[in-house]
């Protein structure tokens, strides 16, 4: 059956290697299976007839019947065009046909009754449907005999300038899918088990399919649509939860020590108690590495809520064992911020702690890459740089990957093949994940939760401003700064955008420095473009209180962390998103003292922005955020699928359907708890399914 499926669409009658070719270029339908699921964005319902005196000029579509009272040629040349009048009981309709006049011609006659479907248009005072689709009707029709087409609702596909030159049209495309449905009636294999059908009462495949392309129904067209949802993430949880099997039984490092490492640094060098939070999640990570098996575990976590601190810890575990470890963070800044911070906290203590990234000089990298392969390096920090072949490590037990999902799939993969045996991966990130895109996005990995902030943090005042309150604005950056405390300033862009009316970060820069001059006050800039050294240099400044204020991009997004910063002052907040607006949040607030986010906007906002302001004034917790980028943003822009390669759905709606995500993971578990390889003949066509699907490369490694 899946030769049937996988046959090249050429030869699907009424197609041919002409329109295969255009099938295939225009809209990546290559086989008969990919001409199943290319299914209508609309559908039509031509039987809902109107009468002529009732059309409206907003109406996109309408269907009239009646009798045909006359047909002439009207004009000539390019001009020519041939005329229908229609006759019902309330008025006539002009029906009027540029091209293909001959074979109209031959099809209606006067006196005949007809269905006539088209778009109306009204000029000089009378309605008319340009090319609309004839069906005749019996002699016996009537204007109010009731339609006896047998489907209501006609599909609408996505077509292309291209295809329809080519003579692949809407209509066409519904005539080959027909087609296909007659060929391969009986061949279409069911996959859900019988026992999921029953239970979750969803409709056999290929009447699902059927129902997708031609509903008989709304109401069927409705079953239609939540079956094809349920399999597709059905299938997909299948696959999430085999890899997470698959990993569970991947024999890893054993960490069977709590050595003089941790407990020193819990003992002397802990800067603050940890939370209840922080322990949990360090009890279930040694737990993990006590196993025998390779630990996979997500830890999510708002921003400041101690995940690094706790990462640290686990890196120690690991040295304790004999075992080096390493830490990626997406950006310069913050592997430099992370190497800093491990230096101070582990003071006094015997740990080499190293720094690689792309701009370490040659002359310190050679002796770095030296020392990392015999062993004396026990925690390297680092960004991309730590993928090169060039690194090398002795035994590498633990990688950490900060912020993770702004890392690429194969990028992680390179990490974790440092070793012939793979290390424990602890993949962290501050973007609290909604549950439904966490249990399809991380599916296969254990989660940790922090989500406890350390004691003594006061909650973040966020407070939204336009532009022409700036000057109160000013005044109150000016007070904070009085009471000694330090202030950001972000920007969205660094260079003059033509197409966005965006405050440009130099001219931000040289507005604040007027505002707030020397020899009063300080002001730093940061941004992406500048160099290295530069950048450092400016970043020192500010962290040692040598400026007050920081005019910077998003480049401080994450990273950044001056406990005496008060105020964050977002300009043109409304060009970011809800995430990315937390995470800028999340670089104030980490001292004592009550700590501020000024949101500045135009005075005219959209409906999405203005909902992502008031959610940021209205909470400051990271997962009800989420949700709500979410639901604005959609899972794709949120997560972007070039990391995950699984948000590429065909019907499904992470959003939306939250409820069938749900029902089709646990249906996945209790499959797999029962017959977790699949290996029984009830589930034979789930797995052929599967591994036609893995063939096929349908699916993505998630992590």
């Amino acid at each position: 059956m899946y030769d049937f499926l996988s046959t090249n669409i050429e030869y699907l009658k009424g197609v041919g290697p002409a329109r295969a070719q255009i099938l295939r270029q225009e809209a990546h339908i290559h086989t008969f299976e990919d001409l199943l699921y290319y299914f209508p964005f609309r559908y039509i319902n031509k039987n809902n007839v109107v009468k002529i005196a009732q059309i409206q000029d907003d109406q996109t579509y309408v269907t009239v019947r009646g009798r045909i009272v006359g047909v002439s040629e009207k004009g000539g040349g390019r001009q020519k065009r041939l005329v229908a009048n229609l006759h019902d009981d309330t008025g006539h309709i002009e029906l009027i046909w540029f091209s293909g006049i001959k074979w109209v011609k031959d099809k209606i006659k006067v006196g005949q009754w007809v269905s006539a479907f088209g778009k109306p248009n009204f000029f000089q005072h009378q309605f008319s449907l340009a090319h609309p689709d004839i069906e005749v009707l019996p002699p016996d029709a009537g204007f109010n005999a009731p339609a006896d087409r047998a489907a209501s609702l006609e599909p609408v596909y996505s077509t292309t300038e291209t295809m329809k030159k080519k003579g692949v049209t809407v209509k066409s495309l519904a005539q080959i899918t027909r087609q296909l449905f007659v060929s391969g009636a009986g061949a279409i294999p069911e996959v859900l088990p019988q026992s999921v059908l029953a239970k979750y009462g969803l409709l056999p495949r290929e009447a699902a399919l059927r129902e997708m392309h031609f509903p008989t129904s709304s109401e069927q067209w409705q079953k239609a649509k939540i079956r094809c949802k349920f399999e597709e993430l059905f299938l997909l949880q299948i696959n999430i939860l085999q890899n997470k099997l698959a990993k569970k039984q991947q024999p890893g490092f054993v960490f069977s020590d709590v050595g003089d490492h941790f407990l020193h640094f819990f003992n002397h060098n802990l800067p603050f108690e940890l939370t209840g939070a922080q322990k949990r999640v360090i009890r279930e990570i040694r737990q993990d590495t006590k196993t025998g098996l390779q630990m996979n575990r997500l830890l999510q976590g708002d921003v400041g809520s101690g995940k690094t601190m706790v990462a640290l810890m686990v890196m120690l575990l690991a040295i304790d064992n004999g075992f080096q470890t390493c830490l990626m963070a997406p950006t310069e800044i913050l592997a430099r911020q992370h190497h800093q911070s491990f230096l101070k906290n582990l003071k006094g203590m015997p740990v080499r702690t190293a720094l690689l990234c792309g701009a370490t000089p040659k002359a310190e990298r050679k002796p770095l890459l030296m020392a990392l392969a015999q062993g004396d390096i026990q925690i390297l920090i680092g960004t991309h740089a730590l993928l090169e072949e060039e690194v090398v490590f002795k035994n590498l037990g633990l990688a950490v990957i900060d912020e993770q999902h702004r890392f690429g799939v194969a990028q992680r993969a390179k990490l974790w093949a440092k070793n012939a045996k793979p290390p424990h991966v602890l993949v962290m990130t501050a973007t609290p994940i909604p549950r439904t895109l966490g249990m399809t996005l991380y599916g296969d990995l254990d989660t940790s939760v922090i989500d406890e902030l350390p004691p003594n943090r006061k909650p973040i005042q966020t407070l939204h401003f336009t532009d022409s309150a700036r000057l109160r604005v000013f005044a109150f950056m000016r007070d904070e700064i009085k009471k000694g405390r330090q202030i950001y300033v972000v920007y969205p862009l660094i260079k003059e955008s033509e197409n966005l009316d965006l405050k440009d970060l130099m001219d931000g820069f040289e507005a604040i420095s007027r505002a707030f001059p020397l020899p009063d006050y300080g002001v730093s800039i940061v941004h992406g473009q500048m160099k290295p050294d530069v950048k450092a240099y400016e970043m020192q400044r500010f962290i040692k209180g040598e400026t007050q204020i920081m005019v910077s991009t998003t480049v401080i997004e994450v990273g950044v962390d001056v406990p005496n910063a008060s105020v964050m002052v977002i300009e043109n907040s409304e060009r970011f998103g809800l995430a990315q607006l937390h995470q800028l949040r999340g670089r104030v607030g980490r001292g004592a003292e009550q700590s501020y986010c000024l949101l500045m906007t135009g005075d005219k906002l959209s409906a999405d922005a203005k909902k992502r302001i008031d959610t940021m004034v209205a909470t400051q917790d990271g997962f009800k955020i989420a949700e709500a980028d979410l639901q604005l943003r959609g899972p794709g822009d949120l997560q972007g699928t070039q990391q995950s390669g699984v948000l590429e759905l065909r019907v499904a709606d992470l959003v939306e359907d939250a409820p069938i995500v749900q029902a089709a993971r646990q249906a996945a578990m209790d499959i797999l708890a029962d017959d977790p390889t699949l290996a029984s003949e009830k589930n034979l066509p789930l797995a052929l399914e599967v591994n036609h699907r893995k063939r096929e490369k349908f699916w993505a490694r998630i992590s």
